[in-house]
């Protein structure tokens, strides 16, 4: 019941009057505001539901103490229909206006029927309104009643509102709601939600100007789902195992892409505080005894075998249901994370992320040598670290335990056995599949996003039949890959395509069908997709006995089967 309710902290996206977004931190003891439609307490929104209307209440005139109130459905769309209208029992013919000789009409029907009326001669100006800006900004100071009473004000002064055509005074009216109406929808942050926001409201160049629907498509085509977890004894060599939910990902969206696959996997948004499954911090903990028994336990673990250490070092992460995120500063860009309560440089135990999230840079892929933070600090004696103060003892502990953490995450990566690579980046596709492809299990999909469609169409290319045709043909050897021919290895990746996805909101009327003029531009957004493949070892060939044509002039009768006489077979089998 908690997660249809507002929690302390949370990220809430508050749709207002006019259609646009604002998300906000709920924060207890403070005070939010959204601009021109108020502010309010942020404990009033504490603990009540979301997709409900609230309006902004002043008390007694005073705007520093305002109130929540929910809006009814009844008031909420209490202007959408005339319940005489639908409920009289009158035939239709008596409803009908008898105006046709006074009032022109834009639509009729074929037996004469007035269906619309037209407001060719309506002359709606400034003058129209009585009202002054000043009386209307003192109606607005003293408005106790979320700017209600002023709306209807203004539809009393409007000296052409009785010529108005119901269309035109729905218009009228929903645009003067959404400019004076304080009022605010709450509903729970989730992805497609902060895309829009970040499309919209914010910078749309931080996330590479995706929109919902192709991060949709992406999420789709890359198959991310949850994987149930295996009970079996875990070993080294259960990376290379297929179908354990290991996801590969190169992210330059601040993190938004991180976020969908995680919503996908169902690892995004906090749990219960499981802090007794995770191996507690020996820092946190009292010195004395405590240290003593975090140095016998570092000691135990480095007296055991190559292959038991390497366990030990990624025992402190799940081998399934993971993203590794492959970055190119020293510290990965996850900023839009913090909006689902994660911080990547202070993560809580509670967050599954905490866990399931590995990130590491491209140097520690490729060359994990010439990084510093790969190389193993030095094995210190027992009797030295007794002689050291505890200080420098958990300096040395704390720099052990970031080694095998960055060690476990790139031997893990450099293993490979991944369930699928999702790419959104700015950097040169074939550059980035030429390293990330062999790392990739059979079948796995691979997912390209881009704002343009060149560096797709090249890729394309590369993996097309022409050049799969010329690299079997002359294979090159492979420590000279990659080349100018042949940047990518066009036998790894089957079925290539290239997708897009974008959807226009059009205005939909009776003769008045056409997109919105205010639409958005900005780039389109296109989608490579391919399969990973295994291409067969050796030379491959047919084997069996074909069947032969027949030619012409041929006897094709049959000759009788010399184990065969009068419908009888004869066997070689004794009884």
């Amino acid at each position: 019941m908690s997660g249809n309710l507002v929690q302390p902290s949370a990220y809430v996206a508050l749709r207002l009057p006019s259609e646009s977004l604002s998300v906000v931190e709920i924060k207890p003891n403070t005070t939010i505001s959204i601009g021109k439609y108020g502010s309010f307490p942020a404990n009033d929104l504490l603990g009540r539901p979301y997709y409900y209307t609230y309006e902004i209440l002043d008390e007694a005139g005073d705007k520093s103490q305002s109130v929540l109130r929910i809006v009814p459905a009844s008031e909420l769309y209490a202007g959408l229909g005339d319940e005489d209208t639908f409920n009289s029992s009158e035939p239709d013919d008596a409803r009908l206006p008898d105006l046709r000789d006074t009032v022109q009409y834009e639509v009729v029907g074929q037996d004469g029927e007035v269906l619309v009326q037209t407001n060719r001669n309506i002359m709606d100006d400034t003058r129209s309104q009585t009202l002054t800006m000043g009386e209307i900004e003192t109606l607005k100071a003293e408005g106790k009643r979320s700017g209600r009473d002023l709306i209807s004000k203004m539809l009393e002064s409007h000296s052409a509102i009785d010529q108005k055509t119901a269309f035109a005074l729905a218009k009228y009216t929903l645009r003067k709601v959404r400019k004076y109406a304080r009022r605010f929808t709450a509903l729970p942050l989730d992805v497609p939600l902060l895309t829009r926001w970040m499309l919209i409201e914010k910078d749309p160049f931080k996330i590479m100007e995706i929109n919902a629907e192709t991060l949709a498509l992406v999420s789709s085509w890359s198959n991310v789902h949850f994987t149930p977890s295996n009970q079996k004894c875990r070993t080294c060599k259960i990376n290379a195992q297929a179908g354990i939910g290991k996801w590969l990902v190169v992210d330059e969206t601040g993190g938004l892409l991180i976020a969908a696959t995680a919503e996908k996997m169902g690892i995004l948004h906090p749990t219960k505080d499981k802090s007794s499954d995770l191996p507690k911090s020996p820092l946190s903990q009292n010195e004395g005894s405590n240290q003593q028994n975090l140095h016998n336990e570092n000691e135990l673990r480095f007296q055991q075998d190559d292959k038991c250490r390497e366990c030990s070092r990624s025992s402190a992460f799940p081998h399934d249901n993971t993203i590794t995120l492959v970055h190119a500063n020293s510290q990965p860009n996850l900023s839009l994370l913090r909006y689902f309560n994660f911080d990547s440089t202070n993560p809580a135990t509670s967050h599954p992320l905490t866990r399931k999230l590995k990130t590491l840079s491209w140097l520690q892929l490729l060359s994990p040598e010439d990084d510093n933070a790969c190389k193993e600090p030095e094995i210190v004696s027992n009797e030295t670290l007794q002689s050291w103060k505890s200080g420098r003892r958990a300096s040395y502990y704390r720099k052990r335990r970031r080694w095998e953490r960055i060690r476990s995450i790139v031997d893990d990566t450099q293993k490979g056995g991944f369930d699928g690579l999702i790419v959104a980046s700015y950097m040169s596709p074939a550059t980035t599949l030429h390293y990330l492809i062999p790392l990739l299990r059979g079948s796995a999909q691979v997912v390209i996003y881009s704002p343009t469609i060149e560096p797709l169409t090249e890729l394309v290319d590369y993996y097309s039949t022409a050049r799969r045709t010329a690299f079997m043909a002359d294979p090159p050897e492979l420590e000279t890959m990659p080349t100018e021919e042949f940047p990518v290895n066009p036998t790894l990746l089957l079925a290539p395509a290239i997708q897009t996805v974008r959807c226009r909101p059009w205005q939909v009327l009776p003769g008045r069908t056409h997109p919105l003029m205010n639409g958005r531009g900005g780039a389109e957004g296109y989608i490579f997709h391919a399969i990973r493949v295994l291409p067969a070892e050796g030379k491959v060939e047919a084997r069996g006995k074909p069947k032969r044509r027949k030619k012409d002039g041929e006897d094709t009768t049959k000759e009788p089967n010399p184990k065969q006489e009068n419908g009888l077979v004869k066997t070689n089998k004794l009884i």
